[in-house]
């Protein structure tokens, strides 16, 4: 469990494809190679069989697409920010053609200023390796994101598994057969998992130039992983449940909010999804005495 809330915390969540230009570096390929015939001997190269044509691609290997991100901000005299962020922006009409360099030194620009606390799922292993593996590949600068402290306790840290970088993964499952995924998680605990497509469709709907699906489907991941967070903030202590249905409620807000403006109906969707998949509060149910 992790010890502390901070003031800024943001909920954040990557979507990368296979890199063809990396695939030919590391495996000296021809440049009369296709990107196709490149990505399809990277598969090979991973493993690849006919029950599983497409194994896990290290993510080195792999170009990030969209970056999302749940941001709540606590500010002064106790009024909570709640913001959903993305890069690219579905309302950019030049998504399409916004660059890898740019949507990581951006994000991690952000993360530098901001310096939040930051909360993924499985993000120890992919999301938060990803976009410092991709930022050295393009020789992104980013030294506010990047600086430690001399001791832990003095400042910002975002490489020493302490809170400044929650994987809820490692919260939740640790290590073994009883490892749960996200949409595992989440679905059990009524809120939205994969119910709109699952990470491996990312590549088809790029290949299709449909940025704009991947960016929403990479915003529900982050909002399931913030709701998923404050559920075990709130387990943790750190909410009390009238603070937990308030932080519900400034969710339910954003999406109304969010939802109505041009290029943002799909968070409707997530909205009713949550309607319907929902348990029931915990205060509504009967107390029962045990005895203990």
């Amino acid at each position: 469990m992790f010890k502390t809330v901070h003031q800024a915390a943001w909920a954040f969540d990557a979507e990368w494809v296979p890199d063809a230009d990396t695939g030919r570096r590391v495996y000296e390929l021809s440049s009369d190679w296709t990107d196709e015939e490149v990505v399809a001997e990277m598969y090979q190269r991973h493993g690849a069989t006919d029950e599983q044509p497409r194994p896990y691609l290290k993510t080195v290997m792999c170009r990030l697409v969209s970056l999302s991100a749940v941001a709540r901000t606590e500010e002064e005299g106790g009024a909570v920010r709640l913001q959903l962020r993305s890069l690219p922006a579905t309302t950019d009409p030049k998504a399409r053609q916004a660059s890898e360099p740019e949507i990581v030194r951006r994000f991690l620009d952000g993360v530098g200023r901001a310096k939040p606390q930051m909360v993924g799922y499985n993000s120890g292993s992919a999301d938060l390796r990803i976009l410092v593996q991709r930022g050295v590949v393009h020789g992104i600068r980013a030294a506010a994101f990047a600086e430690r402290p001399d001791k832990p306790w003095e400042g910002v840290d975002y490489f020493a598994g302490g809170d400044w970088h929650v994987d809820l993964i490692e919260v939740l499952g640790g290590w073994g057969r009883g490892r749960p995924s996200l949409h595992e998680m989440a679905a059990a605990c009524g809120i939205p998992g994969k119910f709109s497509g699952a990470g491996d469709s990312v590549q088809d709907l790029w290949a299709r130039g449909e940025l704009g699906a991947i960016i929403a489907y990479n915003e529900f991941d982050a909002l399931t992983t913030y709701l998923l967070w404050l559920r075990v903030a709130h387990f943790g202590g750190f909410f009390d449940s009238e603070q937990y249905r308030e932080e519900e409620t400034r969710v339910r807000d954003l999406l109304e909010r969010e939802s109505a403006r041009d290029g943002r109906e799909h968070l409707a969707e997530y909205l009713r999804e949550w309607n319907r998949s929902r348990r029931p509060e915990v205060a509504a149910r009967p107390q029962l005495n045990l005895g203990l």
